[in-house]
């Protein structure tokens, strides 16, 4: 278990939320075109998630990266596991991989 806090505030919010979003920007305001892209994925979805916006706190925007081993913002987790960035949910949506994932763990979602 590790004992920094910003890895416990991090685990918290992954294992507290079914879908975690950690972005720059909200939901309602991405500010990168790679947070907007997976926003837009999960909203056409109908995917109720929690968007972080880590740059409100430069020590998530950091320590998400370390906690993940993943160097890039977005990154999606659902029922705690960690699924990618970008480029992966996008290409996961357009397989129908994240729709079956999403329906396997239990998350609701549209068709």
């Amino acid at each position: 278990m590790n004992n920094d806090p910003v890895f416990q505030n991090i685990e918290q919010e992954i294992k507290g939320n079914d879908v975690v979003l950690f972005m720059k920007g909200n939901p309602m305001f991405p500010m990168c075109g790679f947070s907007a892209a997976v926003v837009q994925i999960l909203t056409h979805m109908g995917v109720k998630f929690k968007g972080i916006d880590v740059l409100v706190e430069p020590g998530v925007r950091e320590g998400i990266k370390r906690y993940s081993n993943w160097p890039t913002i977005p990154q999606l987790y659902v029922k705690g596991e960690f699924v990618g960035g970008c480029d992966i949910v996008r290409e996961m949506f357009e397989s129908g991989e994240l729709q079956e994932m999403l329906a396997k763990k239990g998350v609701q979602h549209a068709a």
